[in-house]
């Protein structure tokens, strides 16, 4: 099953800023609220793209990769995980000519999205990854160490309001800087 449309990384940011401009985001909310998380998404993205690095071991490891791989991502502008971790892993994708990131939108392609949820949940970003001859293994929709205290928080009796939370995760963000999806991705492709 192909997806109705894959974007390259560029063509995908493209994309989204040319939505916000008509004030309008990806999927069919284009609420105030929605179009604020693009905004800052997009000031994310642009930020990251400039400032991150990948670690040398784990640049070193992503050039041995020989054989052709597809990396699929499940994203969507208006969320924040896809904001801080697809530019991540376009970084590593970049590395080497035999990984094609190629981007898909989840309220697009439902059906996709719907086998690889994650707790039952359509959380984004989700990447899949189709090595020739090989299972497809998948990652997402964030770090394991920000997802343990992101389903703790949503378990707590009295959990932080989102409004509040979504703070302590882009200080873990900031902090983290793309390390834990790096070596979470060596961790899954075996190097």
């Amino acid at each position: 099953m192909n997806p109705e449309r894959f974007f390259t990384y560029l063509e995908y940011n493209e994309y989204i800023n040319e939505l916000f401009q008509q004030e309008k985001t990806t999927g069919d909310n284009h609420s105030e609220s929605m179009l604020n998380y693009t905004k800052l998404n997009l000031h994310r993205i642009k930020r990251l793209d400039k400032t991150l690095k990948i670690d040398d071991v784990v640049r070193d490891k992503i050039e041995t990769i020989s054989e052709p791989h597809e990396w699929w991502v499940i994203t969507e502008a208006w969320c924040g995980d896809a904001a801080q971790n697809v530019p991540v892993l376009n970084k590593m994708a970049e590395l080497n000519d035999n990984i094609r990131l190629k981007l898909i939108l989840r309220d697009e392609n439902l059906e996709i999205m719907d086998k690889y949820l994650t707790n039952g949940g359509r959380s984004i970003p989700k990447l899949i990854i189709k090595a020739s001859g090989k299972s497809e293994k998948t990652w997402g929709p964030r770090p394991a160490d920000l997802q343990k205290l992101v389903v703790a928080n949503k378990n707590n009796a009295n959990p932080v309001p989102y409004s509040e939370f979504s703070k302590t995760v882009q200080q873990w963000y900031n902090t983290d800087k793309g390390l834990s999806v790096q070596q979470e991705v060596l961790e899954l492709l075996g190097l």
